[in-house]
């Protein structure tokens, strides 16, 4: 017994959404979505600096949405005179904050007094049980 083709009717956006930009290709099915991320980026390519272009590292101004270069050194934006932090970076869709640790000594201090702690316990032990 063969089995019978699909008859149901095609929503019209069915099929492939390559080739010719018609109205089902996604680019224009979406085109009022995200209304309020489409214009977020328009205006912050406005912000200085951004027509310049830059590399590939360049972070961005907290403040004013200005592009700085990462080899930048001094300690304020150069568009606004905003105070840069140097443990926090504004990239293009994400922010990096490095926060090191302010010393190692402390953690490792604390190991080694506990290790010693524990070794003096044991030798305690074994003078105890062998005396």
């Amino acid at each position: 017994m063969a089995a019978e083709p699909d008859s149901a009717p095609q929503p019209p956006n069915a099929g492939p959404s390559y080739g010719p930009m018609s109205e089902r290709h996604w680019s224009r099915a979406r085109r009022d979505s995200n209304r309020e991320a489409i214009d977020y980026y328009r205006e912050r390519s406005k912000a200085p600096g951004v027509a310049e272009g830059g590399a590939e590292r360049n972070f961005y101004c907290m403040r004013c949405d200005g592009v700085i270069a990462y080899t930048h050194s001094a300690p304020n934006c150069p568009h606004c005179g905003e105070p840069i932090d140097e443990h926090v970076k504004r990239y293009f869709n994400w922010v990096e904050i490095n926060e090191p640790p302010p010393s190692d000594f402390l953690p490792l201090l604390k190991l080694g007094s506990a290790l010693l702690a524990a070794l003096v316990a044991v030798g305690a032990l074994l003078w105890w049980w062998l005396a």
